[in-house]
């Protein structure tokens, strides 16, 4: 006997379709023959475009368009399980006048009713317009942004970086601020959801998740669409198109390719995260390319912005080692020092390496999801559980990446990274015992959109921080985001903070501002 939530999609008899098309209110094209799927137009109960439209990965000659059909979001989504047939369309204007492409996608039951429709033969460099149609319904317009055309000259971009949204720890208001910066893109360095039950993970709860702690796929479906169902993330999707990237929460805490924090069996923990995969694709502007298999969901990829920035986004999850030493705080242990150990996987550092090899841009930049610039207020992760699950916890790894940056002479890389619920702004030396030597890149890490409660100007271990640590230049623990505005000679980042997330209203405004010039691995105050 099926349950409440068995998705199992089934071929349906005519007599059996039709019962449902009554029970939903769906309209359907007369015919002999058994059907799968909704031929004429369906009519709603609820509206279906309730978690709104998102885009993603831009090129230069297209953008994925996203939306899902989810009349009644907290409930699995609502729908029956036939797949329907949904029309989209992209505009050169805002009011979808001058169409200029459209097509219709399948949203399919196996994938929660989700829509990713890759579109092409686009301009490059300019923006659109984009909304979807299924029978009566229309979505909400959306803006994007198609990438410049590769090697082209550029004299400018600006896109934003956010990560670390708990939806319990207060309200998204950074996002609706983020919104209003029509962006050229938006980076998302991860933790687009948390996985803890209604009552666990946060003390001092502004807002409560609905359910028990994340393990089918029809519990992360729910999840995202409580997520997406707050207008200011939908207004910061439908604002420009994201790259996205997962961290840990996602999945389950502290995850590390086939193990969790917990010791769960591997053969099982890789069953909850098969689910996780599955809806994180489903919720996500993402293409084909990462279409979830039976083992992995391939997230690296890389993109260029005319002959100004090439873009890697980064996996540090799906293939690491695990944490040292049972991530309790004992880097002296054997295996912290396991030149073998990894954050990337042998394959995602050749690709990156390959990469790194090719690039003609000025600016390279690895967009990931844990810090890199340093450790604990002595510079080592030593006793700091939670830097073991950084870059500084895989020191081998970390070395590998940093000699692959000086050996290629790239004097133009940025890390961009999120995870600790701060504003970071530093430069990354190679070795974390000598801060104030050799540099190689600088690194700015967006503080969270509401992980951690409203925040503070500066915690009180700041100043120990910054007296160890002469390469860091800015720190904020406010919520808020990165606006960065990129030029062939200088890289500029804002950190824009919110003054309270726990109450509704936060204003914005700049905490303070980071150049780079090209050819130095250091940022000054401006």
């Amino acid at each position: 006997m099926k349950t409440r939530d068995d998705r199992t999609p089934v071929t349906l008899s005519r007599r059996a379709f039709l019962d449902i098309a009554r029970t939903f209110g769906l309209a359907v094209m007369a015919s002999t023959t058994p059907c799968t799927k909704v031929w004429a137009q369906p009519l709603f109960r609820a509206y279906p475009f309730t978690l709104g439209v998102a885009s993603g990965d831009p090129l230069p000659d297209g953008i994925v368009l996203w939306t899902r059909l989810a009349p009644e979001p907290l409930a699995g989504g609502g729908m029956p399980m036939v797949a329907v047939e949904v029309d989209w369309e992209i505009a050169s204007d805002a009011r979808m006048r001058r169409i200029v492409r459209r097509g219709s996608e399948l949203a399919r039951p196996e994938l929660g009713h989700s829509v990713h429709a890759e579109v092409d033969g686009l301009e490059p460099g300019r923006e659109y317009w984009y909304r979807f149609r299924v029978g009566r319904e229309r979505s909400p317009v959306g803006r994007t942004r198609t990438a410049p055309a590769p090697g082209a000259p550029l004299a400018r971009l600006r896109f934003g970086t956010c990560g670390c949204s708990n939806y319990e720890s207060g309200h998204f208001t950074a996002f609706r601020h983020l919104a209003q910066e029509r962006f050229d893109f938006v980076f998302h360095s991860g933790d687009y959801i948390y996985e803890y039950r209604a009552d666990g993970g946060e003390r001092d709860k502004v807002r409560q998740h609905a359910g028990d702690e994340l393990y089918t796929v029809v519990d992360y479906r729910n999840r995202y669409a409580q997520y997406k169902s707050d207008p200011d993330l939908k207004a910061a999707h439908a604002s420009a198109p994201f790259i996205v990237t997962w961290d840990d929460h996602e999945i389950s805490n502290n995850w590390a390719a086939d193990a969790d924090e917990r010791g769960t069996p591997p053969e099982v923990f890789l069953l909850r995260r098969a689910a996780a995969f599955q809806a994180y694709y489903e919720a996500m502007p993402l293409r084909r390319g990462a279409f979830p298999g039976a083992t992995q969901l391939r997230l690296h990829r890389g993109f260029r912005f005319g002959d100004l920035m090439s873009f890697d986004a980064l996996d540090t999850r799906q293939y690491r080692s695990t944490q040292a030493c049972g991530a309790g705080g004992r880097s002296g242990c054997g295996a912290f020092a396991d030149r073998t150990r990894t954050m990337l996987g042998p394959e995602q550092e050749r690709w990156l390496d390959a990469r790194m090899t090719s690039s003609r841009s000025h600016w390279n930049v690895l967009a990931q999801q844990v810090p890199i610039f340093g450790g604990g207020a002595d510079g080592l992760p030593t006793n700091n559980p939670h830097v073991l699950d950084q870059w500084p916890g895989y020191p081998a790894a970390r070395r590998r990446l940093l000699d692959s940056i000086a050996e290629r002479r790239l004097d133009n890389v940025v890390f961009l990274s999120g995870d600790v619920h701060l504003h970071w702004g530093a430069s990354v030396p190679l070795d974390l015992r000598e801060p104030d030597r050799r540099q190689v890149a600088v690194e700015f890490t967006n503080s969270s959109i509401t992980s951690g409660g409203d925040g503070a100007d500066a915690a009180p271990w700041w100043h120990a921080i910054r007296a160890d640590n002469p390469h860091v230049g800015y720190h904020s623990a406010r919520r808020g985001y990165l606006a960065c505005e990129v030029t062939p000679e200088t890289w500029q980042t804002d950190f824009m903070i919110v003054d309270r997330v726990a109450s509704p209203g936060g204003t914005i405004s700049r905490g303070g501002r980071l150049v780079v010039e090209r050819g130095s691995p250091v940022a000054h105050a401006s």
